[in-house]
C-alpha cells in the first residue's frame, strides 16, 4: 500500500506532516486505503485526513521559527486555548452604554 501527499511523495508511518487547509502539523501514527483513496492519522488531532491534502514536510520545514526577533517560540496549543476561552466569553447586551 503506497499513500501520497500532495506533491505525489510517499508518506509513512513517523513522518512529520501539514495539512495544507489549516496548517495543522502532525506525526503520521496510521496509513489506510479506501476505495483508493488514501487516509492518514494525526497524532496531534487523533483525526483522519484524506492524504492528497496533506505535504510531508523536510527538517527544513521542522525548524522553530522565531517572531519579530524574539528569543520566544510559538506555542499554537495555548493560541488555541485561548482563542477557545475568547469564543466561550459571554456578553450581556448591557455593556457599554452610553449615560446621558
Amino acid at each position: 500500500m503506497v499513500v501520497v501527499d500532495a506533491r505525489d511523495k510517499p508518506i509513512n508511518i513517523g513522518y512529520q506532516v501539514r495539512y495544507v487547509n489549516t496548517g495543522t502539523i502532525g506525526e503520521v501514527i496510521e496509513l489506510k486505503l479506501e476505495d483508493d483513496v488514501g487516509w492518514v492519522r494525526l497524532d496531534k488531532t487523533g483525526l483522519w485526513y484524506v492524504s492528497n491534502l496533506l505535504e510531508v514536510l523536510d527538517e527544513k520545514d521542522l525548524k522553530q521559527k522565531r517572531i519579530y526577533g524574539e528569543d520566544k517560540e510559538v506555542d499554537i496549543d495555548a493560541i488555541k486555548d485561548n482563542a477557545l476561552d475568547l469564543e466561550n466569553i459571554e456578553l450581556n447586551s448591557n455593556v457599554a452604554e452610553g449615560g446621558g
